[in-house]
């Protein structure tokens, strides 16, 4: 059967942008793209930086649509194609140039005559990055920088273990991540396919990709089967670069919110950079659909209906827009702005001057009756709010022949389809902890995490948890999830699976619950349940995990509450 694959190039330039192609100090050019507001050809103003990979043109990114809420507000914008990518010249290779790329084409900026000198930066996810290699460089005209969902360092996201995680716990691959460079970064174009995802080893799938394209994934190569770290071959970490004001924009559904917000609160805690964080933090996921429309209808689906991405913009650019009026226009003061406006899931908007909120209190909710831990919801297991002293397990089984799903096909819009994950629930093979109805909401602001005494008869074995909103018509939602990669030789008798932070109402009638498995695919690698490569191997081996609670093994769930009012 012949592999089907698309390869999509560049859109035309809008009639609004003119288009130059801008010299890097190594001679090659990038296609750029300016917008200047309505006035006197003599006019200086600030300029708004945003380089990506994902082609400036395209309906995809809108970025026509953006930049007439800047211009309108008397900004230049100046969107570029980056190194490699679409109109651009140069090798098709992430990450490595964009700290000079960004200071080049400052520096090219403040040299025209529209310019008065000043930068801000603005975008999502690897143009989020871009802005962050850009604060690396420290051009001093580089003045602002509004980071949405994304994060300093993109490689640690999909595998490994965190700079603070214990010997034996690690992450499981996120294949989805990975996948995203055999899409994104092989040539300037990108190319649309979909794997067979039976096909074993899991690396096979891609090859076969790149036999049929005719080209190859340099940073997929130094990512598979054996990963590379090249994070110090990028040159100076941004939190090592002079301070700059930052205003971070996450989601509570975004796939990468953990290590965005462990960013903002490295950077909150840190002196000289403290006095300039803010965040906002709102319902939506990597893609901008909204917990309030979830799931997207014809009617809300921005990225299919003009009229709902019309809906969309002010939510999206208007909090850049307040924080460059202070920091590049100077024509709004410091004190005008919150140090963090977040989103209540299923309430409001509210402000605060920290995250977590200084009135938030810490609760613990214990897993307990683990003898019906299988379900389906809402029975099964119990969350109580006391332990027992009583000593309990359970098991669970990975079958690499009958892997766990995953919820959707496409994480970085999760909210696009919000999925029902009862049926999820409903497998032999995996646990389920539900707690009592609430008779009064239950608000969630701030972190999540869940303690766990789990071994396994595998050498090697994954835990995937999940924090799920059962409402009364026995639906399940996510609020948050995490997942560790544990050695069972070498892993903890108690491990914390991290389920990052969220801001979410859980309310009356509703119930809080928790469900474990040991496959989540294809969004994961699945283990290879032994010491071989998981990416490589062609007989991954099940395995057995056992899970215990009580006094001597406090197995448990953590979250951040605001106080109950009557």
């Amino acid at each position: 059967m012949t592999f089907r694959f698309s390869r999509v190039g560049p859109a035309p330039v809008p009639e609004r942008a003119s288009q130059y192609r801008v010299r890097m100090r190594d001679g090659i050019r990038l296609a750029t793209d300016v917008y200047l507001p309505d006035g006197p050809d003599n006019a200086q103003t600030p300029t708004v930086l945003v380089r990506l990979p994902y082609d400036k043109n395209s309906r995809y990114v809108y970025f026509d649509e953006i930049a007439a809420r800047f211009t309108a507000r008397g900004y230049a914008v100046v969107v570029q194609d980056v190194r490699g990518k679409f109109r651009s010249e140069g090798q098709t290779l992430p990450f490595l140039r964009e700290s000079d790329d960004g200071y080049d084409t400052i520096d090219w900026i403040v040299q025209q005559a529209w310019s008065d000198g000043l930068v801000g930066m603005f975008g999502d996810s690897y143009y989020g990055f871009t802005q962050w290699a850009a604060v690396a460089s420290q051009h001093p005209a580089l003045r602002a920088v509004v980071p949405r969902v994304t994060t300093v360092d993109f490689n640690a996201t999909a595998q490994g273990g965190g700079p603070h995680d214990p010997p034996g716990v690690g992450r499981p691959v996120w294949l989805e991540g990975i996948e995203y460079y055999a899409h994104y970064w092989v040539d300037q174009g990108l190319y649309e396919y979909e794997p067979d995802r039976s096909i074993r080893p899991v690396v096979e799938q891609y090859e076969e990709a790149f036999r049929a394209i005719g080209a190859r994934s340099a940073w997929f190569d130094t990512l598979v089967p054996h990963f590379t770290d090249l994070f110090p071959a990028r040159g100076r970490h941004p939190y090592d670069a002079r301070p700059v004001p930052v205003l971070h924009c996450v989601g509570w559904f975004d796939n990468i919110l953990i290590p965005h917000l462990r960013d903002y609160l490295a950077l909150a805690g840190r002196p000289g950079w403290d006095a300039v964080q803010y965040l906002w933090a709102g319902a939506v996921d990597h893609e901008n659909y909204r917990l309030a429309d979830a799931p997207a209808t014809v009617d809300t689906d921005h990225g299919q209906s003009g009229a709902a991405l019309d809906r969309m913009l002010p939510q999206y650019v208007d909090p850049a827009l307040a924080f460059f009026d202070v920091f590049l226009k100077g024509i709004r003061t410091v004190s005008d702005l919150p140090k963090v406006r977040w989103e209540l899931g299923h309430g409001d908007w509210r402000t605060s001057t920290a995250w977590p909120p200084l009135e938030t209190v810490e609760r613990t909710f214990w897993l307990a009756r683990t003898e019906h831990a299988k379900g389906p919801l809402p029975e099964g297991g119990a969350l109580v709010d006391s332990p027992s002293d009583e000593a309990s397990s359970t098991q669970w089984t990975y079958d690499p022949e009958a892997l766990v799903p995953s919820d959707t096909a496409n994480s970085f819009e999760y909210l696009h389809s919000y999925p029902d994950l009862s049926d999820t629930a409903n497998r032999e093979d995996v646990l389920v902890f539900s707690g009592a109805a609430l008779t009064k909401p239950l608000d969630l602001a701030g972190p999540l995490g869940l303690h766990l005494h789990v071994t396994s008869t595998a050498p090697t074995f994954d835990v995937f948890v999940k924090l799920v909103d059962v409402g009364p018509d026995g639906r399940a939602h996510l609020i948050a999830r995490g997942e560790v990669s544990l050695r069972t030789d070498l892993a903890p008798p108690e491990v914390r699976v991290d389920l990052g932070h969220t801001g979410y109402r859980v309310r009356t009638g509703h119930r809080l619950a928790v469900l474990l498995a040991s496959s989540d695919y294809p969004l994961f690698l699945p283990s290879s349940g032994s010491d071989d490569n998981p990416w490589t191997t062609t007989a991954a081996k099940s395995s057995g995990q056992t899970l215990r609670t009580g006094s001597a093994h406090p197995s448990r769930l953590t979250v951040s509450a605001l106080p109950a009012h009557a």
